[in-house]
């Protein structure tokens, strides 16, 4: 597995998907000023991803110049719902680590499906990444970023609608370009 290769890939979805159709407005200042941490976890088996998200936890808690980390995981929880299943593993572990408040665990993952719709509905490409992502984010900039946004109850909203808008061949085109 070429590590490189996969942050590439993710960053080109972060700056393609994420930022250029807008769907968070917060990821475009912590790119710029360069705040997202892009680690690769080659863990093969649940137990061995919990053992690096503990180590990216602990990295975040301690470098003050990161403010964000994509922990990207290919070779683990390709299906949906396990990684989903493993999300309240990720969560009992910021409670161990006493990190529930300071930091908060976002999904992506390539087959992202949100509760009540169906695998091909379109609004579950705003949280579709080219592999399985664990975003840790600190609340404190999640705090900051809700505060300055003039209407943060309209992003999802407008992220539904901009997904119906481009419709699925859209999206999933814009998901496969990552990948050259």
């Amino acid at each position: 597995m070429d590590n490189q290769k996969t942050i590439e890939i993710v960053k080109r979805w972060v700056e393609t998907v994420v930022i250029g159709l807008n769907l968070c407005p917060f990821a475009k200042k912590v790119h710029l000023r360069k705040g997202i941490h892009y680690a690769v976890s080659e863990a093969t088996t649940k137990e061995t991803l919990l053992i690096h998200l503990h180590d990216a936890l602990a990295r975040i808690a301690k470098d003050p110049t990161i403010d964000t980390t994509l922990l990207i995981h290919p070779l683990v929880l390709n299906d949906f719902y396990d990684y989903n299943d493993f999300l309240a593993y990720a969560d009992d572990l910021l409670d161990q680590m006493n990190l529930n408040g300071v930091y908060q665990i976002a999904s992506f993952h390539p087959k992202y499906q949100f509760a009540d719709t169906q695998p091909d509905d379109v609004e579950n490409y705003t949280n579709r990444s080219p592999y399985p992502i664990l975003h840790i984010i600190s609340e404190e900039e999640i705090t900051q970023a809700v505060a300055s946004h003039p209407n943060i109850d309209s992003v999802p909203i407008r992220n539904k609608a901009l997904m119906r808008d481009l419709g699925p061949d859209k999206m999933g085109s814009l998901l496969k370009a990552c990948f050259s």
